[in-house]
């Protein structure tokens, strides 16, 4: 039986065309589908990335990623259905803080009509646009990348149940982190103590939370936990001072790029302390740039997803690099993928329900059916394959129970709108970022 929460339980303008025909379907997998039928209503979404402020350096990976999704719905639909199901993708820039992003939302809610927008990166943007705009607008909003746990218990969408995401919660990475740091995980790095700076928003706080409380239910010392302003500062000695009182053995780092790349340099060139642990927000080029590479070379952190060995990811990864160019793949980019795509597939049962025209599709009525398209059981729908997501397009219209595996995994939403997937270790090389283990989630303790 589908996992099918309805409100009310507990749970938690650059334009980008649609483009069409960009990988060729089996037309036996459209015979006696709704090809031969009117084109079906295509809805426009919205997305919401950091193309500037601290995080933009990933906007553009999260604006491709979601395109991908778009594209690759929009195939299939033309083989399935006859026409695309999404319009347009229109993005805008958060600038990586609360009041742009705010703005950045309501032009897409308020002047573009989208029921559904992709986004945010950042928690504490993910958090202001869902209690100042989509939830009250009744908007479904799809986070790419936020992993503070706060989202999964938001008083504000506790009956509303429009905030969805497609990573993890960090109370999982902080969990991993703190294994990391206490030698469970590589014998050969182990701390005693430690202190956290983080960036003073919903993922900072949340991610320096679990990581400490684990950290300490390991047997380990927290000295501190020291947070820095959202708005990137000229320096952050005042911080590190703090955090380095007691001479803790390591600084975990839950910020930004824009935050790290500074308050890293002035830990090596001022306080001489260059033992550091990182996190997914920053897993930067940015940082490798401002720091340099031999003196971040061997340093780990911890990220959200990207496990390789997946089809899902791997279909993803080729389609990706093939159709943008790009040579990395940040994290949470396939994710934002996985929300375009979850979209899509949802546009589409509403289609097959009978909403039958684009003011029909609402964000109620998807919310709704994601559920229907995400959850088990089902056919299964792998990300970036073009015949499973032609064949799940086929189900959907006859009727039947779909299950889409994603990008960055399976997209099994629970009551809160959250999914689980593998925690990545990673290391800085000279100059460059690589994985070097994926944490099942089954492999991760609670606490």
């Amino acid at each position: 039986m589908k996992n099918t929460r309805q409100p009310g339980s507990r749970r938690g303008l650059a334009l980008v065309p649609a483009a069409l025909g960009v990988f060729t379907l089996s037309a036996a997998l459209v015979t006696g589908s709704a090809s031969a039928q009117d084109s079906p209503p295509a809805i426009t979404i919205g997305q919401i990335a950091p193309f500037t402020g601290a995080g933009a350096e990933f906007g553009e990976f999260y604006r491709d990623g979601a395109a991908l999704g778009v594209e690759h719905i929009n195939a299939a639909a033309e083989e399935a259905l006859g026409g695309p199901v999404i319009a347009e993708h229109l993005s805008e820039d958060t600038n990586t803080l609360p009041t742009p992003a705010i703005e950045a939302a309501r032009q897409l809610v308020e002047v573009q009509g989208v029921p559904a927008i992709i986004g945010g990166w950042s928690s504490g943007v993910t958090v202001a646009v869902a209690t100042s705009v989509t939830i009250p607008s009744e908007v479904l909003q799809i986070s790419n990348g936020s992993t503070s746990p706060l989202i999964s218990v938001l008083p504000e969408d506790r009956d509303a149940d429009m905030l969805f995401r497609t990573t993890a919660s960090d109370a999982l990475q902080g969990v991993v982190a703190a294994q990391l740091a206490r030698g469970e995980i590589f014998e050969d790095y182990k701390v005693d103590s430690a202190s956290t700076i983080f960036i003073n928003n919903p993922y900072g706080q949340g991610l320096s939370n679990a990581f400490a409380r684990s950290f300490q239910a390991r047997g380990g010392t927290v000295n501190a936990q020291v947070p820095h302003p959202e708005e990137p500062q000229p320096t952050y000695t005042s911080q590190l001072a703090q955090a380095f009182q007691g001479e803790p053995e390591l600084l975990f780092a839950a910020s930004y790029p824009g935050h790290s790349a500074t308050f890293l340099q002035e830990a090596r060139d001022i306080f001489g302390q260059t033992n550091w642990q990182f996190v997914d927000g920053n897993r930067s080029q940015e940082v490798i740039s401002a720091v340099g590479g031999a003196d971040l070379e061997g340093l780990i952190g911890t990220a959200p997803g990207q496990d390789p060995s997946i089809p899902g990811f791997s279909n993803f990864a080729d389609a990706f690099r093939e159709a943008y160019g790009h040579d990395r793949i940040p994290p949470f980019t396939e994710s934002a993928y996985d929300a375009a795509v979850l979209i899509g597939l949802a546009t589409v049962k509403a289609i097959a329900d009978g909403h039958d025209s684009v003011e029909a599709i609402t964000g109620p009525v998807l919310r709704d059916r994601l559920r229907d398209v995400a959850n088990p059981p089902g056919t299964e729908i792998v990300a970036g394959d073009p015949e499973s997501i032609a064949a799940g397009i086929k189900a959907i219209m006859n009727g039947e129970d779909v299950a889409y595996t994603g990008a960055a995994g399976p997209a099994d939403f629970d009551d809160n709108g959250d999914v689980i997937t593998p925690i990545a270790i990673w290391k800085y090389t000279d100059g460059g970022i690589e994985d070097v283990q994926i944490q099942s989630p089954e492999d991760i303790p609670e606490e």
